[in-house]
C-alpha cells in the first residue's frame, strides 16, 4: 500500500470536529498523525489546494442487482459509480435474483465484491424467505454469513406479527432492521403521489398514508421489542412528524432521506418521463420542505441514495408499466449541496456529517471518519465546480436519471479506499 500525503486541502471531518486547511497522512491503508521525513520524501503526494477533503461518503441504501439482474448493474459497475460519486462504503439491498435470503447467496455476493468491487460493498439479508412476507429468513445464519442488516427493501413486510418476530430475532442477533414503509393494500396499481397532480395526469395515486401507517407500525414494534428499526427513503412530511415524536420518547428508530426526495416534487412528472418514477413517489413541496427540516433537527439521520439502476428499454414504456427507481450515486453530492447548502442554508460540515459519520453510525460501520487509525477512505471534491451530467457517460451500466443533461454544481475529483486511489478526475483505477 502506498504512503500518501494530501496537502493543502480544507479538511472537514465531523467525527473529530476537524475543519481547517491542512494535511492528511496515510500509511498502510490507515490514517496516521504524521509521517517521518523519509516517508514524506517517498510518499505519493496529492495536491488538495482549493478542494474539500472529507471522509469517504457512506451510502447504506444501494441496489447493485447482482446476482441475476446484471443487465442493469453489477457489483463491479455499481462500485465504480460509487467511487465516481465519492462513496467508499456502500450497503447493497437483497432484492436480487435470487434474493439474498440465505448464506449461500450472501457468500456469492461477498465473492463478487472481492473480485470486482473498487469500494467497500457490504451485504444485507432478507427479513423473510423469498421476500414473500410469509416466513422469517434464517436471521442467525445471515448474521454469521456477514450481513450488516436485514431488510425486504423493494417490498415491505405486511404482517405486523411477522414484523414483531423479526424485530425480536434481530435484537437477539444485534442486527438492525431496515424497512421500506409501504402498505400494499393502499398502493395497488399506484404510480405517483395521490393528489391534484395525479388527477390532472390521469395516473393512479399513491397516498402518503400508505407510508405513514407502516412508519407508525414500525415505531410501535421498535418500542415494544427494543429492536433498532431503520426507516428507508422517507418521503412524507407526516412520517417525519411521527418519527420526531418517537425519537422524543427514546424509541430506537432511525431514518434516511434520498437526494431525489429532497430536491424534486411530483410537479416534475408533468411530462410523463419515467425517469421521475420511483418508490416511494415524489411528493409535494410541503413534503420536500418537511424532509429538509427533518434533516436539520436530527429527526432524519442521514442521506441514502436508493441507487436503483434500470435499462433504457425497461424505462422506455408507458408510465404505468415502467419500473420504479433512478440512479443516485454519481449525482448525490451536487444535488445534496444544492438543496441543503444553497437552499437550506446548512453548513458544509453538517452536510458531510449526514453522508459520512451519521450514515456509518446507523449500522455501526468502520467508516465515516479521518481519525488516526481509521481506514484511509477519503473523498476530495470541489464544491464550486459546475459540470453537465451525462448519465450515459457515467460509470453505471444504466442511465435512468432525472438529472441527465442537467448542469450541476459540486464535483468529486478523487476517491481513496484503504489508502488506494480508485477514482481520479474521471478515471477509475481497478
Amino acid at each position: 500500500m502506498a504512503t500518501l500525503l494530501i496537502s493543502g486541502a480544507q479538511v472537514i471531518d465531523p467525527a473529530t470536529k476537524r475543519n481547517a486547511v491542512g494535511d492528511i497522512f496515510v500509511r498502510e491503508g490507515r490514517i496516521v498523525d504524521s509521517l517521518s521525513p523519509a516517508e514524506r520524501k517517498r510518499a505519493k503526494k496529492i495536491d488538495g489546494e482549493g478542494l474539500i477533503a472529507s471522509p469517504g461518503f457512506v451510502d447504506i441504501h444501494v441496489h447493485f442487482r447482482e446476482p441475476g439482474q446484471t443487465h442493469k448493474e453489477t457489483i463491479g459497475s455499481g462500485s465504480r459509480a460509487a467511487a465516481a460519486g465519492g462513496f467508499t462504503t456502500v450497503v447493497c439491498m437483497p432484492n436480487t435474483s435470487p434474493v439474498a435470503d440465505n448464506a449461500g447467496t450472501i457468500q456469492f455476493i461477498k465473492d463478487a465484491v472481492i473480485r470486482d468491487a473498487v469500494v467497500k460493498v457490504l451485504p444485507t439479508g432478507c427479513i423473510t424467505v423469498g421476500m414473500k412476507g410469509q416466513a422469517l429468513a434464517p436471521i442467525g445464519s445471515l448474521k454469521r454469513a456477514g450481513v450488516v442488516a436485514i431488510t425486504d427493501d423493494g417490498d415491505c413486510v405486511q404482517s405486523n406479527e411477522l414484523m414483531r418476530r423479526a424485530a425480536e430475532y434481530a435484537a437477539m442477533f444485534d442486527l438492525p432492521i431496515m424497512d421500506h414503509c409501504q402498505d400494499h393494500s393502499m398502493t395497488e396499481g399506484a404510480v405517483m403521489n395521490e393528489g391534484v397532480m395525479s388527477t390532472r395526469l390521469g395516473l393512479r395515486g399513491w397516498p402518503h398514508a400508505a407510508e405513514d401507517l407502516i412508519v407508525s407500525r414500525n415505531v410501535i414494534v421498535s418500542a415494544y421489542t427494543g429492536a433498532h428499526i431503520h426507516l428507508q427513503h422517507i418521503s412524507s412530511g407526516y412520517s417525519v412528524e411521527i418519527i420526531r415524536s418517537a425519537k422524543a420518547r427514546g424509541v430506537k428508530i432511525t431514518a434516511e432521506a434520498t437526494p431525489h426526495h429532497l430536491a424534486l416534487t411530483e410537479a416534475g412528472l408533468s411530462g410523463y418521463d419515467t425517469n421521475w418514477k420511483m418508490n416511494p413517489p415524489l411528493r409535494t413541496e410541503a413534503d420536500r420542505q418537511a424532509l429538509i427540516a427533518g434533516l436539520r433537527d436530527g429527526t432524519l439521520d442521514c442521506i441514502g441514495t436508493d441507487h436503483a439502476p434500470h435499462t433504457n428499454y425497461e424505462k422506455d414504456r408507458e408510465f404505468d408499466y415502467a419500473p420504479n427507481g433512478i440512479l443516485g450515486l454519481e449525482t448525490a453530492l451536487p444535488v445534496v449541496l444544492g438543496v441543503l447548502i444553497k437552499e437550506g442554508k446548512f453548513k458544509l460540515p453538517a452536510v458531510i456529517d449526514l453522508m459520512t459519520r451519521k450514515a456509518a453510525r446507523i449500522l455501526n460501520l468502520e467508516a465515516g471518519t479521518l481519525a488516526p487509525g481509521a481506514p484511509a477512505d477519503i473523498c476530495l471534491f470541489d464544491p464550486h465546480e459546475t459540470w453537465r451530467y451525462d448519465a450515459r457517460a457515467g460509470q453505471s451500466k444504466s442511465s435512468n436519471s432525472p438529472w441527465d443533461g442537467q448542469e450541476l454544481t459540486g464535483r468529486v475529483k478523487l476517491t481513496i479506499v484503504d489508502g488506494r486511489v480508485v477514482f481520479e478526475r474521471g478515471k477509475i483505477f481497478d
